[in-house]
């Protein structure tokens, strides 16, 4: 048998008067892991819920990459690119790409009769991936767009439904100016949507890609762009080089020149903002770490001082100073361990309240969502308990030397 550990466990779950001073350290060191555990843990739920969800929208909204001419997205002026059957062969080489779709911008103005505001109007095909614009969805639903014909239907936001006091199924000019032409489009709103990412949903409207194509004067074939949907965010770089090597310089049968941008390179001050989240998660993880390693070595050395005694009968029995350490560092090992599991339940059972109920909202034009995303991320919350235990035990091995200044015939010379 452990001898230490056998000891430490008696005095773990010692009862009694004799422990009326070691009981509140006990529980002051326990709560004090408890709360700088769950702490830790829910600042990284909520960082990763922030960081997934906002990086979801942006790609939901655009894509990972996107290849469109190197005027539109160097420049403020749109210009087309062919879309020809030689560029999708090259695009759908493109390392972990999941799917790729073909979209058209144009500039108009949407008008009622007692107001009017500027847009931009996207259009899209039938094989364009709208499932994250689906839960996005407010009112209405999403019609089916297509490049072969004009369904005279479109998709506004919240915001610009708003501001026109629009609702679906309202009809609503639209104004188009292209080359000195004006041209009218009478269009129902079949839907609204709701990001809550200022950029989006300030102006964008969606339309059948059909109608951009016309409406920008380009003929049959010739698009905005395309987005590449890419399997996992992390493949971003690879795709980028492979586009950047295959793709960029290359000139249409127009003569327009290819580009591509990734997701971060169109959106720097988003990623920006999240990156700096990461910095703040490692700064509140050093410092409840820092919290728990003195809780835990200011109550245990309140215990070792309490047990002089006992510490002084086993060195008289033949005990080394290493075995003795041994039974307070097993006896942290033991308080540690129940801290860990109190905050982890503490901080899942906050975490799940707020999945599942988002009691906690936020302003959505500041923070992207109107509540607080989080994620439950397993092995990073088992990775947490684990460094939390190995260097609260690591901080208490220098105090635990404490033991070895402790001379057995002072502590039992009054026996």
């Amino acid at each position: 048998m452990n001898f230490p550990l056998f000891i430490a466990r008696r005095l773990y779950s010692e009862r009694g008067e004799n422990n009326k001073v070691s009981k509140p350290a006990l529980y002051i060191a326990t709560t004090g892991v408890a709360l700088g555990l769950a702490v830790m843990i829910i600042s990284v739920c909520v960082i990763l819920g922030f960081k997934h969800t906002i990086r979801d929208k942006v790609t939901g909204l655009g894509a990972h990459a996107t290849v469109a001419n190197f005027v539109s997205l160097h420049g403020s002026e749109q210009r087309p690119i062919d879309y020809s059957d030689s560029i999708r062969n090259v695009l759908k080489k493109t390392p972990g790409l999941k799917s790729m779709q073909s979209f058209a911008m144009t500039q108009g103005i949407l008008k009622t009769d007692s107001d009017f505001m500027g847009v931009a109007y996207k259009g899209i095909a039938a094989d364009y991936d709208t499932a994250f614009i689906h839960s996005c969805m407010t009112e209405g639903s999403i019609p089916r767009f297509s490049d072969k014909s004009s369904g005279n239907k479109i998709l506004i936001s919240k915001n610009i439904a708003t501001k026109l006091r629009l609702k679906t199924g309202d009809r609503v000019f639209s104004y188009f100016i292209n080359n000195g032409d004006i041209r009218v489009r009478r269009y129902t709103v079949a839907g609204i949507y709701q990001t809550n990412m200022t950029k989006f949903d300030e102006s964008l409207c969606f339309c059948d890609l059909y109608s951009a194509v016309k409406l920008n004067g380009w003929s049959q074939g010739q698009v905005s762009g395309v987005e590449l949907q890419l399997h996992d965010i992390a493949n971003v770089p690879i795709a980028a080089r492979y586009l950047v090597k295959n793709v960029n310089r290359q000139g249409d049968k127009y003569g327009e020149t290819y580009s591509s941008e990734t997701v971060y390179e169109m959106y720097p001050q988003i990623f920006s903002w999240l990156d700096l989240l990461d910095l703040n998660v490692w700064i509140i993880l050093g410092l409840m770490i820092c919290v728990s390693g003195i809780t835990i070595i200011s109550g245990l050395l309140i215990i070792i001082l309490e047990r002089t005694r006992m510490i002084g009968t086993l060195k008289a029995m033949g005990c080394r100073n290493r075995s003795v350490r041994n039974i307070f560092i097993w006896f942290a090992a033991l308080v540690i361990g129940r801290g860990l599991i109190l905050g982890d339940i503490i901080a899942l059972g906050l975490v799940a309240l707020q999945k599942y109920t988002k009691f906690v909202s936020l302003d959505a034009s500041v923070y992207y969502v109107d509540y607080v995303p989080v994620e439950i991320n397993a092995p990073l919350i088992l990775l947490i308990n684990a460094a939390t235990l190995a260097i609260c035990l690591l901080v208490f091995i220098g105090p635990s030397y404490i033991v070895s200044h402790i001379n057995p015939v002072k502590t039992i010379k009054y026996e």
